[in-house]
């Protein structure tokens, strides 16, 4: 073929233009099927359109707080009594809810997180399940899970107001909303109680997923037993969403408002106890070795036993105490309380002081069984957490950290629960150790520090 020059350019630029056109229309196929892995919102470089809200006076463009940004709060009063052989937890509670907000509201919602066990919950009646040719006993189960639910979740004594008169509420599936009996202005606060109580699921061996709960040890009959989510509380109002009153179903996050907490638990008196926050009476519930080794731990730069493992072997293999006792704790500025009990508990604590320069009481609780690990690493891994996620961003600003071996894990204020255990002759893998040192509080900086539900809840930036 007898091209002239200027022909066989025009030849190659068609040839090329029809290539890269291929190409292109390629590489947007390979877009339209690839884009949902990288962006949950289609194309990387797409406009934000409404996925971000515009800017007003509560937020700025980015999600920060604006001039009349507010935030609400509860504050609780709460005691609550543990019966170890019964498995049950009552509970009565005063709540002192602010309306911060610029609307006037007419009902409040409450979250009812232990409903996610009861029988009636739409978890059970909609998780998927099929028969197929071979199936377990647990698994048979599985089908018709709802059946075994039938004392699980709250039941609600009475709601009345700050003077005892009944309020008007009603209860679907984990959230309860009340009545209010007259308009919560702007600026007003409300002041009202809640009576309940419930039976604790066995989260290690119940087919339901469960985040609190009690692990039952067989060899020793003894319970080791995890609070958490146990109270009904105040379900997020804010600017962006109104009221968060979703349902729980038992794998989601929640969000929760700021608020002072003055907690009493009792139960029989052998039992150690760990909570959001500090104790305010140490001297009544430490024996006098304990309470010496408690102001040790204070002063010193490694973890000491303040419940020692003989300690807990010895108080383990005891009759069982009838006589009780009662923890008190308090928590300023936290959005939820969570707490622990065992009667073979280790404690071990140590200080740090933080950042700004001041004390932190970082802290184990441990059933033998991780002894070999927790002792070893634990809380001075809960050390170097706070140091660490305090030099990188702010001051941790509360005055304990604790991490709890509980076989599972999840994190609240001032609390994780984490798993690790050791073999029975005391060798660990490094998985094993891993769990204890790499779980859950490292990861918890969003639970521990101020303002994290923003964090967990907002379609917009950081708070």
């Amino acid at each position: 073929m007898n091209l002239k020059p200027y022909k066989v350019g025009q030849f190659f630029i068609l040839i090329l233009g029809l290539c890269t056109t291929s190409l292109f229309a390629q590489e947007k196929e390979k877009e339209k099927t690839e884009a949902p892995k990288r962006s949950n919102h289609g194309y990387a470089f797409e406009q934000l359109g409404t996925v971000l809200p515009s800017p007003n006076d509560y937020r700025t463009a980015d999600g920060s707080p604006g001039p009349e940004y507010w935030q609400q709060r509860c504050d609780y009063n709460i005691e609550a009594a543990l019966d170890p052989e019964k498995r049950q937890l009552t509970g009565k509670e005063h709540l002192t809810y602010y309306n911060n907000s610029p609307q006037t509201l007419r009902y409040l919602w409450l979250q009812l997180d232990e409903n996610q066990h009861a029988a009636n919950n739409d978890l059970h009646h909609a998780h998927p399940h099929d028969i197929g040719k071979n199936m377990n006993e647990n698994a048979m189960k599985m089908l018709e899970s709802w059946t075994e639910f039938g004392d699980y979740g709250h039941r609600i004594k009475s709601v009345t107001d700050g003077k005892g008169a009944a309020l008007k509420h009603f209860i679907d599936n984990t959230v309860m909303r009340v009545e209010l009996p007259q308009p919560l202005a702007p600026g007003q606060k409300f002041e009202f109680n809640i009576e309940w109580s419930y039976i604790l699921i066995d989260r290690i061996n119940n087919i339901t997923f469960g985040r609190g709960g009690y692990e039952f040890f067989e060899k020793d009959e003894n319970y080791l037993f995890t609070i958490t989510q146990w109270f009904p509380r105040l379900c997020v109002f804010s600017d962006f969403e109104g009221w968060q009153s979703d349902q729980f179903t038992g794998t989601g996050e929640f969000a929760l408002n700021f608020g002072n907490y003055d907690v009493k638990m009792t139960l029989p008196a052998d039992f150690t106890v760990g909570a959001t926050g500090v104790c305010q009476n140490y001297e009544q519930m430490l024996s006098p070795e304990q309470l010496q080794r408690w102001k040790k731990a204070q002063a010193s730069g490694e973890p000491v036993e303040i419940v020692m493992l003989d300690e807990a072997n010895k108080l383990e293999k005891k009759k069982k105490s009838k006589e009780l006792k009662t923890w008190h704790y308090k928590a300023e500025n936290v959005r939820d309380f969570a707490w622990t009990a065992c009667r073979r508990f280790i404690w071990d604590a140590m200080q740090v002081k933080n950042e700004d320069g001041k004390p932190v009481m970082c802290m184990s609780y441990y059933p033998k069984e991780a002894y070999p690990i927790y002792r070893r690493y634990s809380t001075k891994a809960v050390a170097h957490t706070l140091k660490t996620y305090s030099k990188f961003s702010i001051p941790y600003p509360y005055p304990t950290a604790i991490s709890v071996e509980a076989q599972n894990g999840m994190e609240y204020p001032m609390i994780c629960f984490n798993p690790g255990r050791a073999e029975e002759d005391g060798t660990y893998s490094e998985g094993a150790k891993n769990a204890c040192t790499d779980g859950h509080f490292p990861r918890s900086g969003a639970q521990l520090f101020p303002h994290d539900y923003q964090l967990r809840r907002a379609p917009v930036g950081l708070v």
